[in-house]
């Protein structure tokens, strides 16, 4: 059987992720994760933090640690936080790891030994204000390309060309706001991108009928548009060290750049799941040669991240053929941007929600739903307490809790918490059967195609279609004069909550464990209901004992949502 190899987009150390981010990539990744364990696949769910580059660097300096301690501190926020949104990872590491220094390493010397990396004097931005040479992403000014006045110099977050800072137009500190910049000569390695542009043509050209028009038009544009060579070290002291055997020593005291470092992370946390579960040297068989031919390899990330995925990375692993065969990505499901209330998501501002504070205010579940239901995949979408409230009391309260809570109490109350045997399936229930079964079938082929949207709108579509059935069979109203009548409707509805259990647990698992155990123990992965709907809601014992659960989603309130609005407003 196929292995399924899934990483997300690796979150930067710097910050608690906000709600953009988990939806635009951990979030679907589990999702996705969670569905192919429950379909029976072997599934290895990988993220880690991103850790090196300038920023971490300047942001240690702010916080008065050495960067170090400031890695460690924030990767075990981040931890924390992803485990509080039950994100399922196998592993979840760290790109400053030793595993990832070794993979980095490696590559560079098989590329270098390749011919694929050359050394080239460069001009690097060196602030007289801030008294240092400037990261890349630490110079601003105005796109050429486009014309948007705030381009960091290693890309455009408005039309995501990759950019050096000396294309910048009119370019100043993003330390200190100040002009006051020279251009100085510094060595670094190059990677021959530009050598790559057929294998990478035929290569995205191969994937156009598997990836989103997002991703394969971002991709196909940086290669219209002239692919460049791309320097893939810096002149820092956080990272991984470019070993002396490189260039003769040249570089000597650089580091990789983060984007070079970071993709080969995948490599390397697949290397620190395998050591830290004792499982030696298996992690190979997910990437290396014809041990990884049964693997297919999806990624999950924002768009911002997609031109890396599909040109950097790639030419990584291209160029260390042909004595090394890794894989590369065979489905790469990028995203749009999710905005808060008109805006953008901002930390300085304190504007909008973030997963620590997310988790502060309503159990992961709600948020799960929601930013899956609403997932910004053809279009930008926008985060509104408003909407939120809306959408969690509609489908999470009112159409699946109360399902479940009017279907288990009736039965307790009225059958003494066991499931009826009585009567007969009919009419009624053949024809819901039917209807189950063309979407149950439409919610799976949405998942694997990594429609989430869509598979979103046929799970509440089948939670819909119970609630239509129940009112339909009214047990409450034939209980007194056609129990066997009602005792059907029941049995039905407790078929129908097991179903929901199995069907909902990607999405909203510790709901759906509640759900499932309402009727029988759950295990620790939930299957996938894969018979059909006749056999999968006729499944129960009868006298099976049943338990009727807690509130699932209780309302949030509008005096909730005008205090939200009012501590996550931030500035406009």
């Amino acid at each position: 059987m196929t292995r399924i190899l899934i990483t997300s987009a690796l979150p930067y150390i710097n910050g608690v992720k906000h709600l953009g981010t988990l939806a635009g990539s951990m979030l679907p990744a589990d999702v996705f994760g969670r569905f192919k364990r429950a379909q029976g696949f072997e599934t290895l769910l990988l993220c880690a933090t991103d850790e090196h580059g300038s920023p971490t660097e300047l942001a240690a300096l702010d916080a008065g640690q050495d960067v170090r301690t400031f890695c460690d501190e924030q990767f075990a926020i981040q931890k924390k936080a992803s485990d509080g949104f039950n994100l399922s990872w196998d592993h979840f590491g760290r790109s400053s790891s030793a595993q990832n220094r070794e993979m980095t390493q490696h590559f560079a010397r098989v590329l270098w030994k390749n011919g694929h990396l050359d050394v080239r004097t460069t001009k690097q931005v060196y602030s007289n204000a801030d008294k240092r040479f400037l990261p890349d992403r630490y110079v601003i000014g105005t796109c050429p390309h486009c014309g948007y006045d705030r381009a960091r110099g290693d890309q455009c977050e408005n039309c995501t060309r990759v950019l050096d800072p000396i294309d910048l137009i009119s370019p100043r500190s993003a330390v200190s706001n100040s002009p006051d910049i020279e251009i100085r000569d510094s060595t670094h390695l190059f990677l021959k991108q530009s050598n790559f542009v057929p294998q990478l043509r035929e290569w995205i050209d191969a994937h156009r009928a598997e990836w989103p028009p997002l991703v394969y038009s971002i991709a196909n544009k940086w290669l219209e548009e002239g692919l460049q060579d791309r320097g893939i070290t810096r002149d820092y002291d956080w990272g991984v060290p470019v070993p002396d055997d490189i260039a003769d020593g040249q570089l000597k005291g650089k580091v990789f750049y983060v984007w070079f470092d970071a993709p080969i992370e995948y490599i390397g946390v697949t290397k620190e799941w395998a050591e830290a579960n004792g499982k030696g040297n298996s992690w190979r068989d997910w990437w290396e040669g014809s041990a990884a031919k049964d693997v297919r390899y999806f990624e999950f990330m924002g768009k911002d991240n997609v031109p890396f995925h599909t040109v950097g990375f790639p030419v990584t692993i291209m160029g260390a053929r042909p004595q090394e065969e890794w894989k590369l990505v065979d489905r790469l499901k990028g995203f749009n941007w999710l905005n808060y209330d008109g805006g953008k998501f901002s930390t300085s501002q304190k504007r909008g929600v973030f997963m620590d504070t997310a988790l502060e205010l309503l159990p992961a579940d709600y948020w799960r739903y929601y930013l899956m239901a609403n997932s910004p995949e053809n279009s930008d979408s926008n985060f509104t307490f408003d909407h939120f409230a809306a959408v969690v009391n509609k489908d999470l309260a009112d159409v699946l809790g109360n399902f479940v809570n009017r279907v288990t109490k009736f039965c307790v109350s009225r059958f003494d918490g066991k499931v009826p045997g009585e009567g007969c399936y009919g009419e009624d229930e053949a024809a819901l059967c039917a209807e189950l079964d063309a979407r149950v079938k439409a919610y799976t082929d949405f998942l694997e195609a990594l429609e989430f949207r869509k598979a979103m709108g046929e799970l509440r579509a089948i939670w819909v279609a119970g609630n239509e059935y129940l009112t339909r069979a009214a047990p409450w109203t034939h209980f007194k004069t056609d129990r066997e009548k009602a005792a059907v409707g029941v049995r039905m509805g407790l078929n129908l909550v097991h179903v929901f259990g199995h069907l909902a647990w990607p999405v909203i698992p510790t709901a759906a464990r509640a759900i499932h155990e309402a009727i029988q123990p759950a295990p620790a992965i939930i299957p996938w209901p894969d018979r059909p709907m006749a056999e999968e809601l006729d499944e129960l014992e009868h006298g099976l004992v049943i338990k009727a659960p807690d509130v699932l989603f209780a309302k949030i309130t509008d005096e909730q949502v005008a205090a939200w609005k009012e501590r996550f407003g931030g500035a406009p």
